[in-house]
């Protein structure tokens, strides 16, 4: 009877053996490594923009024979407009091509000079209505934040008027096309939803345009030189997915 114990104490110390064996044979695992999101700035996407821009305008009075400057003035102001584009990032690199269309209000003059001139004492104007950029970009993203450089063509609706004694003596309005270079920085605040600043300069070449006589005055051609700097705030909803999983 006595040997009863003995066996069910040596079979505990059996079993507490192969237990403890078992538990340090067991391997390590590591935790699952971290999945870092990574923004990704690919596909269509539109948006709004508003900010302000001063275009810088001469103008000379041409005749046969010769000109006669009337001076420089910087017409300044408000505008707003929307644009649409595409973007694909390839690793760090994003390329892509877009259309902007705004109106604006970008209104200047000056007094014009006196002395053999037919339009001295009295003064010009120049105003902008609307201009449009369709540009390509190259930009290079850090994760959610994207800065880029774009380029290309510019069209913009000017508004050409000579006032004497607070009436209209002559007007004009034409369709000017240039090129265009800008800058911006964008920064991805929500999936799909991104804000930015930017920054683009208009620059025209010179061109020839006839006034037509209003009854105060007389039909004349002018010779203008122009170029547009402004600033935009741009909100875009990208259409895509917005983040790509990478360990």
């Amino acid at each position: 009877m006595k040997k009863l114990p003995l066996a069910i104490a040596i079979l505990a110390m059996s079993a507490s053996s192969a237990l403890s064996a078992d538990l340090a044979a067991r391997p390590y695992t590591k935790a699952p490594p971290m999945i870092a999101a990574i923004y990704d700035w690919s596909g269509f996407y539109i948006g709004i923009n508003g900010g302000g821009g001063s275009a810088h305008t001469c103008w000379d009075l041409v005749f046969p024979g010769g000109s006669i400057p009337q001076g420089c003035h910087n017409s300044t102001g408000g505008t707003v407009g929307g644009q649409v584009g595409y973007r694909w990032q390839s690793a760090n690199w994003v390329f892509g091509l877009e259309g902007q269309g705004n109106w604006a209000d970008f209104s200047g003059s000056n007094i014009t000079p006196v002395g053999g001139n037919p339009f001295g004492g009295g003064s010009i104007r120049t105003r902008i209505d609307a201009f449009g950029l369709i540009t390509g970009q190259v930009g290079y993203a850090w994760n959610n934040v994207l800065a880029y450089v774009k380029g290309g063509a510019a069209v913009v609706s000017d508004k050409y008027d000579v006032f004497f004694a607070g009436a209209v003596a002559d007007t004009g309005k034409e369709t000017r096309w240039g090129g265009t270079v800008g800058a911006g920085l964008e920064f991805g605040f929500a999936p799909n939803w991104s804000v930015g600043v930017e920054y683009d300069h208009i620059f025209l070449n010179s061109k020839d345009t006839t006034l037509a006589a209003v009854p105060a005055g007389a039909a004349s051609t002018i010779h203008v030189r122009q170029d547009v700097d402004m600033g935009l705030v741009r909100l875009n909803y990208r259409f895509g997915g917005p983040l790509i999983a990478k360990y």
